[in-house]
């Protein structure tokens, strides 16, 4: 499939968003319309100025996968303090119901809890002048400030942070300033959905530290030019020159690859000890990377995500997980080691290919390679990045 891409947007003085700090000149050229365009400069893969551009403006700007439903905030937790981009954030459970603010007391901004940590108590108490709100943001106690002056704690709650669920998903804005999620997933959704994401379970999970910038990884996930050269185990069961690239809306991309005929799912040879997943295509896999940090890989008997998050400009955590339908469990014989083994032999061919590729744009002899007709969803991914770096949504 073949795009077009739109010329970077401008950002004005007034702008709210500043354009990365990524040479414009070089930045256009790699936004030419698809079969003139480079890729990006080498800054946008090994400078740490851009990486703390994207913290703020693509990570905390856009809709971020924090994990699973059942896993963030965990059971016997009330809180749970994280980092989305650049943002504290602080997650509640009440009830079972999910919420989340600005971790950063009202008062003189002291954050509530460390990040990383997680909490049973049924209150929020700042550790710098002991303010304390309730898991629901309310401003309960604040010592001392009973005759300040026009002080009222109803006006001084937690501010909440957009967080949504999505097939079993949180997903957190964490500057509340993406477009509605619903907007963000845009074409995405329909494809998803049959999958019924939320209804499955966890078989297993692996997570890798990769010495890559996220994007290395995320521009190897989206073709498959390389595969012949590095996947024969892939190759043995889809075509790698199989399958379309979609252009739809939202801040995503990806496409799909077909089985061969004597494969029903992505496995060492083939065959599944799972079960299939109902009304979805049982010759097709589908591979989807939302912005900026979760790909979804959709097979007809389980799905896969990479969760990744930006350690550094040359470093990445990814969490793999694997997840199936219930009613696998149950059959004789499961074992989702069918698919975590094909995968792990696949993702650690990956994750060698992107180390070397990251090695290579350090190297003061890089100059952006032109896209080969087949890597047009990589020329639809750069091309959202180069709206985002120019001050304009991904989507």
């Amino acid at each position: 499939m073949t795009t077009t891409t739109p010329a970077p947007r401008t950002t004005s003085a007034a702008s709210a968003v500043p354009p990365a700090p990524i040479d414009p000149a070089a930045l256009a050229r790699s936004l030419q319309p698809f079969g003139r365009s480079t890729m990006l400069p080498a800054e946008a893969y090994t400078d740490q100025r851009v990486l703390d551009w994207e913290k703020r403006h693509a990570f905390a700007a856009g809709w971020v996968c924090l994990g699973r439903q059942d896993e963030v905030v965990p059971a016997g937790t009330t809180q749970q303090a994280v980092t989305v981009g650049d943002v504290p954030v602080l997650l509640t459970r009440v009830d079972g119901a999910l919420k989340a603010f600005a971790n950063t007391c009202r008062h003189r901004g002291h954050e509530l809890l460390a990040d990383g940590c997680t909490a049973s108590a049924r209150s929020l108490t700042c550790p710098y002048h002991l303010w304390s709100y309730g898991l629901d943001g309310r401003l309960v106690a604040a010592p001392g400030m009973k005759d300040a002056p026009g002080f009222d704690r109803t006006d001084n709650p937690l501010l909440p942070v957009p967080l949504e669920l999505w097939h079993g998903w949180v997903m957190v804005n964490a500057t509340g300033t993406a477009a509605p999620l619903a907007t963000y997933l845009g074409g995405l959704e329909n494809l998803v959905a049959p999958y019924r994401p939320e209804t499955l379970r966890l078989g297993g999970r692996h997570e890798y530290v990769l010495a890559a910038n996220y994007k290395v990884i995320c521009e190897n996930y989206h073709e498959c030019y390389h595969c012949p050269s590095i996947h024969p185990e892939l190759c043995a069961v889809a075509p790698p020159d199989s399958g379309d690239n979609w252009d739809l809306p939202g801040a995503w991309v990806g496409g799909s690859m077909d089985l061969k005929d004597h494969a029903v799912t992505m496995s060492l040879d083939g065959s599944s000890l799972g079960t299939p997943i109902e009304g979805v295509d049982p010759r097709k896999v589908l591979y989807l990377g939302l912005f900026p940090n979760i790909l979804v890989s959709l097979h007809p008997d389980y799905v896969m995500t990479h969760r990744m998050v930006a350690l550094a400009p040359d470093r990445t955590w990814v969490e793999c997980s694997w997840l199936f339908p219930e009613e696998a469990f149950s059959r004789p014989g499961f074992d989702p080691r069918y698919a975590m083994d094909f995968w792990d032999i696949t993702n650690r061919e990956d994750w060698a290919a992107c180390e070397s590729v990251q090695r290579g744009l350090a190297s003061p002899h890089f100059r952006p390679g032109a896209l080969a007709p087949n890597e047009d969803a990589v020329h639809q991914w750069v091309a959202m990045l180069g709206r985002v770096y120019s001050g304009g949504p991904p989507h």
